[in-house]
């Protein structure tokens, strides 16, 4: 088995979460601090990605550390939340001026959190960046705002990386970064080297692409910055419990990720609104732990062969083999 894999969950993942029937929420509301200590529950989680502002009447810096501390956790990332109401429009690719100049703020003063806490990255989830209808928008401007606003953080803080976590849809109808494809586009027009993606498994299988093959084509151009498991239906982004729906995909996943060497943080994206937040993440983690356990197991030079003749079974019988043991 390799160094010891750190296992990590973003902070909404111990959220109350509400919907467009159930308004009122799944359970009752809870600070920042009290989702650490919930965080801190669960088996072999080390790190925590953090929405930014934090959430809480009296949460602090200080109260944030002591919180961390307790829970033996430490931060992996700050997410700023520019996705919210006063960016419906968009954030980086707003027609207002004034919003477009709170997104640069927002996201600098995430980035000093992030050296704050000596964090890895800025996550960037511009949900609200894109279009609904058609005529709505002028593609190429859109596009050219998407591109240069990110850009534009990424060289105001050099000394820090930028995470942009695609997503074809929701909340809006098309997301300007919508695929690994077209992310990889924009940071290539960027010409920076401190932006990268973080690959949402899910967001991925929503988005008709196969997650491995994402994985692969971010890691050939030397952007896979981080990365979210979960699982969904594909046909919405369900933040299921990783592992209960695609289980073989999420094995290739992580076998692309072995096979190249990345060897970055397994952080669990899911929105268990009714489900006990806790139990949900340590049964990912239990899942993850056997998947493990089934990278070392695999025969390489056996899988190795049959993808050269490109031989589906018996490539399937040896990866069904490490994973779930022999018939």
């Amino acid at each position: 088995m390799t160094a010891k894999q750190r296992y990590g969950a973003g902070i909404w993942h111990f959220a109350t979460y509400v919907d467009r029937y159930a308004t009122d929420g799944y359970g009752p509301q809870r600070d920042l601090l009290e989702m650490i200590d919930l965080a801190g529950q669960v088996e072999d989680l080390s790190v925590v990605d953090i929405n930014f502002p934090f959430v809480g009447k009296d949460v602090s810096l200080t109260s944030i550390e002591q919180a961390l501390d307790r829970n033996g956790l430490s931060v992996i990332g700050i997410t700023p939340e520019i996705y919210t109401r006063r960016f419906a429009k968009g954030a980086f690719t707003n027609p207002d001026p004034g919003v477009r100049r709170l997104t640069n703020e927002m996201c600098n003063e995430a980035a000093k959190m992030v050296r704050h806490f000596g964090a890895d990255y800025v996550k960037l989830w511009p949900g609200q960046d894109g279009w609904d209808y058609p005529f709505q928008v002028d593609h190429k401007a859109l596009w050219t705002a998407s591109v240069e606003g990110v850009a534009e953080l990424a060289a105001q803080n050099p000394d820090l990386k930028f995470v942009i976590e695609y997503k074809p849809r929701e909340p809006r109808v098309h997301m300007s970064y919508d695929s690994v494809a077209r992310t990889l586009l924009a940071i290539e027009r960027m010409g920076v080297p401190n932006v990268g993606i973080l690959l949402d498994f899910g967001h991925s299988l929503y988005g008709g692409e196969s997650p491995a093959d994402a994985a692969q084509l971010a890691i050939d151009h030397g952007r896979l910055f981080g990365m979210d498991v979960n699982d969904n239906m594909r046909g919405w982004d369900d933040d299921l419990i990783a592992g209960s729906v695609h289980p073989i995909e999420l094995f290739e996943f992580f076998w692309t990720l072995r096979k190249n060497g990345w060897d970055g943080v397994w952080q669990l994206d899911q929105f268990p609104f009714r489900e006990d937040c806790v139990a949900a993440a340590n049964s990912a983690i239990r899942f993850l732990k056997r998947i493990e356990r089934a990278l070392d197991r695999l025969d390489v030079e056996g899988l190795k062969a049959a993808q050269a003749r490109q031989d589906a079974v018996t490539a399937l019988d040896i990866a069904r083999a490490a994973l779930f043991g022999d018939a």
